[in-house]
C-alpha cells in the first residue's frame, strides 16, 4: 500500500487536500481546542483509507509524469488541488449550515427572554454566541454524535463525494452547486424559525399582557418581575419541548444527508464523476 501511494503521489495529495479541507470545516473537528496535527492525522488517516477506492483517470492528462517518473507540478496539478480543497470546504460547510440553524434558533428569542448580553465565545463555530444558541449547538452535538451521523459523514459522505464529482465537475457544474448552497441556506432561516417559534410565540403574548397590565395598574413595578416570568416561562418551555426538539434536530441532520445524497446521486446520473 505504501508503495502503491509513493508511486502516486500526486493522486495521493489530491485526496489529502480535499479530506484535510472537509476536516478544518466541520463543525466540532474544527474546533481551535483540537490541536492541528489530530487534525492532519485525521485527513491523513482518511486519505490513507479512501485511496485505494478513488479513480482519478480523469486528471491523468492534467498530471504530468517525466520520464525519470517524477511528477511535474504544473499549474493545472495546483488548480486541481485547489478544486479540490473547495469540495471539502463546500461539504463541510453545508454541514456547518445545518448546525448554524440551531445556533440562529437561540439568537431569536435570546433577546425576548432577556438573554440579550449574555454571550460568551462559542469555541465549536467560533462566534460569539447567546447562550441559548450555545446550548442548542451542545444538544445538537450529542445528537449528531448519538446517532452516528459523524461516522456516516466519515465513511459514507466522503467517500461518495470521490465517486459523484471532482474539480473538473465543480468547474462544469457550478450553478447546481451554488443552487445547493442556496437551498442550504434557505433551510437554515426555516429551521431556525420553526425551533424558536413557539418560544418567540410564548414570549411575545407575555410582553402583550405585561403592556395591558402597566396600563391597568401604573403603580406595579413589571419591569423587575417581567424578566424573571420571561426566563422561567421559556426554561420551562424548553423543558417541556426537549424530546420534540430532538426529535426536530434528527430529523435536520437527515434531510440534510438526504439533499447530500441527492446532489450525489444527480452528478453520478449526469456522468460528472470522476
Amino acid at each position: 500500500m505504501l508503495e502503491q501511494i509513493v508511486s502516486r503521489a500526486p493522486v495521493f495529495l489530491l485526496v489529502a487536500v480535499r479530506c484535510f479541507a472537509f476536516v478544518m470545516s466541520l463543525p466540532f473537528f474544527s474546533s481551535r481546542t483540537f490541536p492541528r496535527i489530530v487534525k492532519v492525522a485525521l485527513a491523513g488517516y482518511m486519505a490513507y483509507l479512501i485511496f485505494p477506492h478513488v479513480d482519478f483517470s480523469a486528471y491523468t492528462p492534467y498530471i504530468r509524469i517525466l520520464d525519470g517518473g517524477e511528477t511535474d507540478f504544473s499549474l493545472e496539478y495546483v488548480l486541481l488541488l485547489v478544486g479540490e480543497g473547495l469540495i471539502g470546504l463546500i461539504i463541510g460547510f453545508f454541514v456547518s449550515l445545518i448546525f448554524a440553524s440551531f445556533s440562529s434558533a437561540g439568537q431569536f428569542f435570546s433577546f425576548q427572554m432577556g438573554f440579550s448580553a449574555s454571550e460568551v465565545y462559542d469555541a465549536m463555530n467560533q462566534v460569539e454566541n447567546p447562550l441559548m444558541g450555545q446550548y442548542f449547538n451542545l444538544v445538537a452535538m450529542l445528537v449528531f454524535l448519538q446517532n452516528r451521523w459523524a461516522q456516516q459523514i466519515f465513511t459514507k459522505v466522503v467517500t461518495s463525494s470521490f465517486e459523484a464529482f471532482n474539480a473538473l465537475t465543480l468547474v462544469s457544474e457550478r450553478e447546481r452547486m451554488v443552487r445547493f448552497l442556496l437551498g442550504g441556506l434557505t433551510q437554515l432561516f426555516s429551521d431556525a424559525f420553526v425551533i424558536s417559534l413557539p418560544i418567540m410565540g410564548t414570549l411575545l403574548l407575555i410582553s402583550v399582557t405585561m403592556g395591558i397590565l402597566s396600563k391597568a395598574a401604573p403603580q406595579m413595578n413589571l419591569l423587575s418581575e417581567g424578566f424573571p416570568v420571561m426566563i422561567l416561562t421559556s426554561f420551562f418551555i424548553l423543558l417541556s419541548l426537549l424530546p420534540q426538539l430532538c426529535e426536530f434536530f434528527t430529523h435536520s441532520f437527515s434531510s440534510g444527508f438526504e439533499a447530500v445524497g441527492r446532489l450525489m446521486n444527480e452528478f453520478l446520473n449526469s456522468g460528472g464523476g470522476s
